[in-house]
């Protein structure tokens, strides 16, 4: 039987084989974390599994990481989305034809929405996304609507901050699971997020669920399971 559990010298216990029990593999949040452990657990886990993934990376935790990795692994930084993803030489992620879609309100919420599309594209499935299309300017969300139906989008991941009425009008328009993502961009009363996530749980149109406050991650991981529901055998 295969071990389960890799203990990193006293600081972590990798549950290597997450994604057999639960769909999605251990990601290690980097915030919080000594960048000297990221790294740790970054290799731990890709020895194991041959990818390992961290999300909220900041500049100094990547400099770390770049610096500390073995030359038996190939680093990948997506900036934007603060994620780091670290495989062996060689590794390639099993690729689907299933499709998710993934839309952001404002630029300001482009970074969420990029932590939620790299997640997903990692885990596999193919994203369909259209940023800036919030309901400041509602007409612009028609036509990338359109797209990811026609392509039978499994579900689509809405991410808004300020007041966070994206999602709501979406599931109102589409016949397909939205996950609303409220992000903290915004100011004054209800700011950081409060007002989106409030928004969201109020929505009227059923088929719309939420995530807590910029949990792109979060976002990803129900998408994927969502998909890969839809697109069993």
């Amino acid at each position: 039987m295969e071990k389960r559990i890799k203990e990193i010298e006293d600081i972590a216990k990798l549950d290597i084989y997450r994604d057999k029990k639960c769909g999605i593999p251990e990601v290690i949040l980097a915030e919080g974390k000594e960048p000297k452990w990221v790294v740790k657990l970054l290799m731990g886990m890709a020895k194991a599994r041959g990818i390992a993934i961290a999300t909220r990376v900041n500049k100094e935790c990547f400099k770390e990481i770049k610096r500390r990795r073995s030359k038996n692994f190939r680093l990948k930084h997506y900036k934007k989305a603060k994620v780091v993803a670290m495989a062996k030489t060689g590794y390639k992620t099993k690729k689907s034809n299933a499709k998710v879609g993934l839309i952001a309100a404002g630029t300001a919420d482009i970074p969420i929405a990029e932590e939620a599309r790299v997640i997903m594209e990692l885990l596999g499935y193919k994203v369909i996304f259209a940023y800036d299309v919030g309901v400041a300017g509602i007409h612009r969300l028609l036509s990338p609507l359109e797209e990811m139906l026609k392509v039978d989008v499994s579900c689509i991941v809405v991410v808004a901050g300020m007041e966070g009425t994206l999602p709501t009008v979406v599931k109102s328009l589409v016949d397909v699971p939205v996950i609303g993502v409220p992000t903290s961009t915004g100011y004054g009363y209800g700011g950081k997020g409060e007002s989106a996530l409030m928004t969201m749980l109020q929505s009227c149109s059923p088929g719309l669920v939420v995530v807590n406050i910029d949990n792109g991650f979060g976002a990803a991981c129900a998408a994927a399971l969502i998909t890969k529901q839809c697109y069993k055998n």
